[in-house]
């Protein structure tokens, strides 16, 4: 044996029986000592072979082992998933509209090749054994791509719900994953497996696990805003998917914890795929992203991974410090059912919320000038008055549309088309389509300028009234200037949710329509209006009634 080789053998030795707190100060030095022997009897030439001087400038700090307690933000969400009973009648009924007019949305969103090119198993041809279904699809999977595929058909043509304040964003994308555990326990559970101690989920267990995922984004949402720091909106789908599928999956309140805080480690999606000059797709698909990101999590913990009790708030390396500039997040109420309870229906037009208010406007006029024997086309200029938000996300006033991610987000033309054709349909986004090659959509789209009215901008941060407002003042060609068209409250948030209910049915209906035969689509329809039989319906049983053999628009 060498020289070298002995020495490096004594020092083994020395490190082995070291104790575990001697070890992590000592080590080191007993290393130096041993390699600075081995060294001495070497050619200079082999030193920097066994050089350690990165030592000396590690920058590592002295990891305490004593138990760390979590962040009083992780508890909070743990203890409300693990503890709180939900009683608010108001919650269970919007969820229940929730949830039909979420995967109306879904399967209209699979009409779209762009959509459906992106679904289905990794592996083509993959059939997964008691894995959860995909929605008006043949497709059954795992439940991570799963989640991925309901979460992105959910998502595609942004017509779900929506939730608005610092931060805004769609809580039902939630759904991707929360249905697809839910369906995936019960199939396994039947095919005589024990996850989630064997329980059978009902439909009134996901209504549940909606809303306390609606509350956690939402609650989240309210002080904080994300996109000021670049951050996207699904970082909030993530966190609370993972903690109300961690529940489903039967993980206890710390187990809950540690999943949340992976959560909140794992990177992050920046809004560059939101904004100029990188609009494109993956807006449509990041809420999917985080359904299956926060599923594959859950899964981890539930196979014994432990979490990261300051996550948020750990110096230099904590969320606050890395993607947060240092601030804590800031709450305005303790979380309960608030924000199901207030959140806000896409009914009337698939379109970025935020504009809402402004295309019910651009209808109004539409048939305004209708009535007086003029058109779109005798409009000199527009002023949008509006609130913050809208101009900071959607004015986009003389930027190209260059595909349907722009035309989908940009606040004129939604109602230049509106104002010219009398209506906005999912279809009036696509490449090629008629509004999106019309010269006059174009041209009027530029006469849209948005400014911001201070008071709109306050209503809009009002928790007792979150309106979303929008007035319109159109200047004709021959001079006149037409009364100005204000709509604060669109159809579809709270204040006129009960005016809602039947244009969200006959939405319903409408995207039901291009999937199934007409007696399934009366079978779905009286099952969703019968609180009770639908709570009581078994998870899998309610996908059954949604799947298909075969589609002729997922191939």
């Amino acid at each position: 044996m060498s020289a070298v080789n002995r020495t490096l053998r004594t020092a083994t030795k020395q490190l082995r029986f070291q104790s575990p707190r001697g070890l992590r100060v000592a080590a080191p030095l007993v290393a130096r000592s041993a390699l600075g022997a081995a060294r001495s009897s070497l050619p200079a030439s082999h030193g920097a072979a066994f050089s350690t001087s990165a030592a000396k400038f590690s920058g590592a700090p002295d990891m305490s082992s004593a138990p760390r307690e979590y962040d009083p933000e992780i508890k909070d969400i743990a203890d409300y998933v693990a503890n709180k009973t939900i009683d608010s009648e108001l919650a269970f009924d919007t969820a229940r509209w929730i949830l039909l007019d979420t995967l109306g949305c879904g399967l209209e969103g699979l009409r779209f090749k762009e959509c459906s090119k992106l679904l289905g198993p990794i592996v083509p041809g993959t059939v997964v054994p008691n894995g959860p279904k995909v929605p008006g699809t043949p497709f059954q999977l795992d439940p991570v791509n799963a989640a991925f595929n309901i979460g992105a058909m959910i998502r595609w043509l942004d017509f779900n719900d929506c939730w608005l304040a610092a931060e805004w964003g769609h809580p039902s994308d939630n759904l991707g994953a929360i249905l697809a555990v839910a369906d995936w326990i019960n199939r396994t559970n039947k095919a005589g497996g024990n996850l989630a101690g064997g329980k059978t989920f009902v439909v009134k267990d996901v209504l549940e696990a909606m809303i306390k995922a609606h509350e956690i984004q939402g609650c989240l949402a309210l002080l904080n805003s994300y996109n000021k720091v670049g951050l996207d909106h699904v970082v909030l789908v993530k966190v609370a998917s993972t903690a109300v599928v961690s529940k489903m999956l039967g993980l206890n309140e710390k187990q809950i914890a540690d999943a949340v805080t992976q959560a909140w480690v794992d990177g992050q999606s920046l809004r560059t795929y939101r904004h100029t000059p990188n609009t494109m797709s993956r807006k449509s698909w990041a809420a999917g992203d985080a359904c299956q990101r926060a599923v594959n999590l859950a899964l981890k913990v539930l196979k014994g991974e432990q979490g990261v009790p300051t996550v948020l708030s750990a110096p230099v390396w904590g969320f606050y410090d890395v993607l947060f500039k240092g601030q804590k997040f800031e709450f305005q109420r303790p979380y309960g059912s608030y924000v199901m309870e207030n959140v806000l229906f896409k009914v009337s037009y698939p379109a970025e919320f935020h504009s809402q208010t402004a295309v019910e406007a651009s209808e109004k006029i539409h048939h305004i000038l209708k009535s007086q024997g003029k058109s779109a086309a005798d409009i000199k200029s527009i002023t949008c008055r509006t609130h913050e938000a809208c101009i900071r996300i959607i004015d986009k006033q003389f930027k190209p549309m260059d595909n349907f991610a722009d035309r989908d987000h940009c606040i004129q033309y939604m109602c230049a088309t509106m104002l010219v054709f009398g209506r906005l349909e999912a279809t009036d986004y696509t490449d090629g389509g008629e509004a999106a090659t019309s010269p006059l959509v174009e041209s009027l789209r530029q006469k849209i300028k948005c400014v911001e009215d201070p008071q709109y901008t306050k209503d809009y941060h009002d928790p007792k009234l979150r309106t979303i407002s929008n007035a319109l003042t159109v200047e004709l060609n021959d001079g006149t200037v037409l009364d100005e068209v204000a709509v604060e409250a669109p159809l579809g948030h709270r204040l006129r949710r009960e005016e809602a209910k039947p244009v969200i049915l006959e939405k319903y209906k409408r995207h039901l329509g291009p999937h199934y035969p007409e007696a399934r689509v009366k079978e779905l329809v009286e099952l969703n209006l019968d609180a009770k039989k639908l709570e009581s319906t078994p998870v899998d049983e309610y996908v059954d009634l949604y799947t298909v053999e075969s589609s002729k628009f997922v191939q």
